[in-house]
């Protein structure tokens, strides 16, 4: 390749072009094309330039020497210096990270900094990464960053101390990028669902932010819990992270109490959680603010008389599906209940009285599940109790057994301890296997509605299922807390702008695996200067977005404009 200066006579002047000849393949032989138009001779004197024929000239010098040196360093440059592949399937995530103009408010935030690096090309650099494959901050700096279309340029050092600021503004950046979301796409704050999850880290000690806790993998080291917010639309719209010792029921008042002051979000929302968050103090502060609720409630710690109501076969009503199989059995009832709970400012019992919808259901396939599970507990303590095991052997099924220390003629002592089957919790497990019930404070809205609302819920467990396998969010190596919290922005960001393409640009119509199976294998390789081979498996998928994008995703030679294309691309 080389460069010249090629001069065009027209009839309003001389017009002055770089150009740059190659070798094309297809011709099998030189050819041409422009590198850089710079204008009319007499245009460009007007501008300052006094002779623009000799300036662009020693432009062109300079563009072969840079290019001579560059060919001579790629001689003596090994194999294993620089992989011909690149990973692409970002590009639909960066369309939407590009067009909410998110860049410009995070420039404005670093100006209060002497970063010399880009915070926010740091921090998309690291979302890209995470989606295409995930791994250490270090294996993503040496071997994943430099496989992206688009080259970063900031160091290791520069990466922790980017992931460090970003994790110190969290709450900021997910403000702006709610804004810049509200403005193209609107979140629907009708209804928000709320979970808490929790992330293990392998280290010996707690520290004052990694705590040990009840972990949702019954592991034993110091964890995290992490509290997440979904609009109706099941777009992620609140993050917050707390230590691993903390109950998760106070984060869901916080958390929407924090967003709806940042947002300016106004007017009554309905959260909606499951029976870890449903308290009496939730409830209290829901109604307090006026919004509404929908929790599920445990069917076991229901007082008697409600047990009774559940268990009647009266005013049930079966839903069933398009070939008339039962899926459920649902009714409900609105009663006025009693709630109490301590306030921790003031020390002092509260105690209110509501107006409240109760819906109960049966699910034949779930009691099916649930019985089964509990005559396998049943049958092990039988096992366990025979064989005189230790309590600690005992597991999960030492619920259906009473331990007791007696002697020969049934006096409690402190010596040998007495296995007996605990028959009346048996018994009401199995009674109440396949009921759910839910409570809410929409008394006018009607029972399947709210039963369909509620079971929406799957999609926060989807979330935190893509962080922790898809986004390989655990377990996490990194040790400061702002630095820590970075990385889950991080997996937070790449999930958001996942659920955007999902359900905004898709309109719900693939599932996550889809997007993802793309997200990670759709990849190219350079075969020469501007060219390309696409070395992505065909599938269905690919063929109807290729379609939906008008892109050539399915073309295996793939020329460098059409790869820019891609990156650049608006749906």
């Amino acid at each position: 390749m080389a460069y010249f200066l090629k001069k065009s006579n027209y009839k309003k002047g001389t017009y002055l072009q770089i150009y740059e000849s190659f070798y094309d393949p297809e011709r099998k032989g030189g050819a041409h094309r422009s590198y850089k138009a710079l204008g009319y001779v007499h245009e460009l004197q007007e501008q300052g330039i006094e002779d623009p024929i000799a300036f662009y000239q020693e432009e062109v010098i300079k563009l072969n020497q840079e290019f001579n040196a560059a060919k001579r360093a790629a001689k003596t440059r090994q194999i294993s210096d620089e992989s011909p592949e690149k990973l692409i399937g970002y590009f639909p995530m960066k369309n939407i990270n590009d067009r909410l103009s998110v860049k410009k408010y995070i420039d404005l935030m670093q100006t209060a900094t002497d970063y010399r690096f880009n915070v926010f090309d740091m921090m998309s650099a690291l979302v890209y990464a995470r989606l295409v494959h995930p791994c250490s901050k270090s294996k993503t700096y040496e071997e994943i960053l430099p496989k992206l279309y688009d080259s970063y340029d900031f160091s290791l050092n520069q990466l922790y101390d980017g992931l460090e600021y970003i994790g110190c503004e969290y709450e900021k950046i997910i403000e702006i990028y709610n804004h810049q979301i509200q403005q193209l796409y609107q979140f629907d704050t009708s209804h928000m669902y709320f979970d808490c999850t929790n992330f293990y880290f392998e280290i010996d000690k707690e520290d004052s932010f990694r705590k040990k806790g009840p972990s949702k993998e019954n592991r034993k080291d110091p964890i995290i819990g992490l509290g997440l917010l979904l609009d109706a639309n099941q777009i992620p719209i609140g993050m917050k992270l707390f230590p691993g010792n903390q109950s998760e029921k106070p984060v869901i008042r916080n958390i929407i109490e924090n967003l709806k002051k940042r947002n300016s979000v106004s007017g009554r929302t309905i959260q909606i959680a499951d029976k870890g968050l449903n308290c009496a103090e939730n409830i209290y502060h829901a109604l307090k603010n006026g919004d509404g609720y929908i929790f599920s409630k445990s069917v076991k710690l229901l007082p008697e008389i409600e047990r009774t109501w559940i268990l009647l076969d009266n005013d049930y009503r079966e839903i069933k599906d398009t070939d008339g199989n039962i899926l459920y059995r649902i009714k409900e009832c609105v009663d006025e209940f009693d709630y109490k709970f301590e306030d921790r400012e003031s020390g002092t019992i509260k105690k209110f009285k509501i107006t409240e919808k109760r819906i109960v259901t049966y699910n034949p396939k779930l009691a099916q599940k649930q019985i089964y599970e509990i005559n396998r507990e049943i049958e092990k303590a039988k096992l366990l109790q025979a064989s005189q095991a230790k309590k600690s052997e005992y597991g999960d099924s030492a619920k259906y057994v009473i331990f007791s220390s007696t002697d020969k003629t049934g006096e409690e002592t402190g010596g040998k301890v007495k296995v007996t089957m605990n028959d009346k919790l048996i018994q009401k497990s199995l009674e109440l296997a396949g009921y759910n019930v839910l409570v809410t404070s929409e008394l006018s809205m009607n029972a399947k509605d709210v039963y369909d609302a509620y079971h929406n819920l799957w999609r926060i467990e989807e979330s935190f299922r893509i962080m922790k396998s898809q986004l390989d969010a655990r377990p996490v190596y990194l040790q400061k807390e702002d630095t820590i919290i970075g990385h889950f922005l991080i997996c937070y960001l790449a999930v958001l702008l996942t659920r955007i393409l999902q359900f905004k640009i898709l309109k719900n119509n693939y599932c996550s695996e889809a997007l993802f199976d793309f997200v990670h294998n759709f990849k190219v390789a350079r075969i020469s200067d501007r060219k390309y081979i696409n070395l992505t498996r065909g599938n269905a998928f690919i063929k109807e977005f290729a379609t939906i994008c008008n892109l050539p995703l399915t073309s295996y030679f793939l020329s460098d404009g059409e790869i820019k294309k891609m990156l650049s691309h608006r749906f």
